[in-house]
């Protein structure tokens, strides 16, 4: 694969010994259709060669520009999150652990994804098509001068978490010469699996849907990657077309879904799935998310379950690493029950970042 790189442009990282670039490639959904994406790399500043490269797949931030982590203040950073006290980002951005890594010679790589940051809605939870980004973005840092091997791993946290676990399930073509060598997940977000489990699945049954500004990008990003099968229609009332239709590129995730929750408060409902319809979409959540095929490399889980019912409740991680185990995968499981789904990046990276090196060796 050549010539994905569009450009590049050198920014400034508070990290020490460090390059920086945001670039823009081409890359494409997991129907094939080109799409185009920007991100991050980052590399030691000394000169190298052959060396590993982990690429971060971040989690939800939102489905349009206002969502997109390398626009954010000083974004080759360590990870910042909303929640943190004094906090002055709407989105969660920065890599864990970034420092660590350009200490140890790797080349760290961080997708957008595309739409957030350029042309389109973003896909949010189409683990396939994040997936690709994820590996697209590391055959356009090799035609970069920066000393990439072809030998790559992902780490990814929740939205991320899931798209690391499509990055060892995509076809031959997308790695090209590269090498996986392994994907370590941290509270993966599978949507096939959360809507085969009480939850999801059962608020998606209801004439009366919760306004959950998170279910609400799954549906808007399922239709973007399935125009042809799938619409608004089906899954929201003019209320939420409303919101979506105004919001989805200039509202962050946190944004959007107060929007949304006011607008059901005092306009009315905002989803109501035609349940006629609901075939159709179960077949698009099983093509749009990891668990289609046995994992090519190892996995690993790193689970947050100091809250069982957070962002990505535990009962969604397990039934991952189950799936995986009935394909017959190779899949490691480390729990973290003093860690909620804000705290886990930070407290589990150093294990993803040893147990990822040892995939190399």
């Amino acid at each position: 694969m050549t010539d994905v790189l569009i450009s590049k442009e050198e920014i400034s990282t508070s990290i020490k010994g460090a390059v920086a670039y945001k670039i823009v490639y081409n890359s494409h959904d997991l129907h094939g259709v080109a799409t185009t994406s920007s991100g991050l790399v980052i590399a030691p500043a000394a000169a190298g060669e052959n060396r590993r490269v982990m690429s971060w797949a971040h989690g939800t931030t939102g489905i349009g520009d206002a969502g997109c982590p390398s626009a954010q203040p000083d974004p080759a950073r360590e990870l910042t999150l909303y929640f943190a006290p004094g906090s002055t980002t709407q989105i969660d951005y920065g890599i864990p652990g970034l420092q660590t890594f350009i200490d140890d010679d790797w080349v760290v790589v961080a997708t957008d994804y595309q739409g957030l940051g350029t042309p389109g809605i973003h896909q949010y939870t189409v683990n396939r098509t994040n997936a690709i980004d994820a590996v697209t973005i590391v055959h356009a840092v090799n035609e970069m001068q920066v000393g990439a091997g072809s030998r790559f791993g992902v780490i990814g946290w929740s939205q991320g978490g899931g798209t690391a676990a499509a990055a060892v399930e995509l076809d031959a073509a997308d790695y090209g010469d590269l090498e996986i060598v392994g994907a370590a997940c941290m509270s993966p977000g599978v949507p096939i699996i959360g809507l085969k489990l009480p939850g999801l699945g059962s608020e998606l049954g209801g004439s009366d849907i919760p306004p959950d500004g998170h279910l609400f990008m799954i549906l808007g990003a399922m239709v973007t990657a399935f125009p042809d099968t799938l619409s608004l229609d089906d899954v929201y009332t003019a209320v939420g077309k409303r919101v979506f239709e105004q919001g989805w590129n200039v509202q962050a995730v946190h944004h959007l879904s107060d929007t949304l929750g006011r607008a059901y408060k005092h306009e009315g409902q905002v989803m109501a799935v035609d349940t006629t319809k609901l075939g159709a979409w179960m077949a698009a959540f099983t093509e749009a998310s990891a668990t289609l095929s046995k994992p090519i490399a190892p996995v690993l889980v790193l689970s947050d379950e100091q809250d069982p019912n957070g962002p990505c409740p535990i009962t969604w991680q397990r039934g991952y690493v189950d799936a995986v185990k009935a394909l017959g995968g190779d899949i490691t499981v480390k729990s973290y029950p003093n860690d909620d789904h804000f705290s886990l990046p930070q407290s589990c990276v150093a294990e993803a970042k040893e147990w990822l090196t040892a995939r190399f060796s």
